[in-house]
């Protein structure tokens, strides 16, 4: 079970290896959104998102013959790269299984961080029976994306400096929308703004088709989206996760769907406004405080941009 013991933990480990990303504020970006809008910048974290967070929190807390014998994860793209990265510099060997189709950017990088990729046809093949497969043939451990308690204590971390810079900025009270897959970021930072910043509300946000998260802590049940096509790769899980969802029905609020326009539009608008590279699954809640405004309420809202290893081809398209 993750706590906020164990949150705590993993910062002791990520201290002085994770970057402390900056909460950002921008007076057009508040002026859109109609209220104070402060942006934590994780895009800005090593490997360009979040994960790498869990993903050492996780690697770290092996022990000594689990590493030797290496990890396999998997995962679209930003995991992969966490996980890679964090192997790389701990020595140990990482096998990380990502979809065909997953941003050439993404695939690139996880190789160059020195992992081995091995690919599977996304809809036609099951990542989880692959990956279990591969564990249980070379002796694997599986670090999960998000169903994974390091890992969740380690996005978690997140949440500890965000209670720390909202609370020097002036804020007490806010929504904080979170871009939320199987919900390992955003259960994560719940628990430690529980403790920390009791005042401050995770609200998972998600892609039109792929809002599972709205669905389900509306239905008090884990439901399946009905999915389709998105350019927010990062985030199109089909349904929430067995350890996240507990925590988010306790302690989140109520999910936020946007469309695929607004999540470009929040890339361009981070670049113009912020100066941060933002890619379209990684700015999702960036457009929930900008054009979902009608569903929050206060004075004041933070967004999590969780992610920026943006193709260049699509960065393009956000800008223009």
């Amino acid at each position: 079970m993750t706590d906020i013991a164990r949150v705590r933990a993993a910062a002791a480990r990520l201290e002085g290896v994770a970057r402390e990303t900056p909460l950002l504020e921008s007076p057009f970006l508040n002026e859109i959104a109609g209220r104070r809008l402060l942006v934590k910048a994780e895009c800005l974290q090593l490997t360009g998102s979040f994960k790498f967070r869990g993903a050492w929190a996780a690697l770290t807390a092996l022990d000594e013959a689990e590493r030797a014998q290496g990890v396999i994860a998997y995962s679209s793209g930003n995991h992969a790269q966490g996980v890679a990265h964090a192997a790389q510099l701990l020595g140990i060997r990482a096998t990380i299984l990502m979809p065909h189709d997953a941003p050439a950017l993404k695939l690139a990088n996880t190789r160059a961080y020195g992992a081995e990729v091995v690919t599977y046809r996304r809809g036609e093949e099951s990542r989880e029976a692959i990956g279990a497969g591969l564990a249980n043939e070379r002796g694997l451990t599986l670090i999960k994306p998000y169903d994974h308690p390091e890992v969740i204590a380690g996005q978690g971390t997140c949440g500890l400096e965000l209670a720390r810079q909202v609370r020097s900025a002036g804020v007490e009270a806010a929504d904080v929308l979170v871009c939320t897959g199987g919900g390992g970021l955003a259960a994560g930072v719940a628990l430690a703004l529980e403790a920390e910043a009791p005042g401050l509300r995770v609200r998972p946000v998600e892609p039109e088709g792929w809002d599972d998260w709205r669905i389900s802590l509306a239905a008090g049940r884990r439901l399946e989206a009905p999915g389709g096509e998105s350019i927010c790769d990062a985030i199109v899980t089909p349904a929430p996760g067995e350890l996240t969802f507990p925590i988010l029905s306790r302690l989140g609020g109520p999910g936020i769907a946007v469309s695929d326009d607004m999540a470009l539009d929040a890339v361009a608008a981070a670049f113009g406004r912020l100066k941060i590279v933002a890619e379209p699954g990684g700015a999702v809640a960036l457009a929930g405080a900008l054009y979902r405004s009608e569903m929050l309420e206060g004075e004041a809202v933070v967004a999590v941009v969780t992610g920026g290893n943006v193709d260049p081809a699509m960065f393009r398209r956000a800008l223009s």
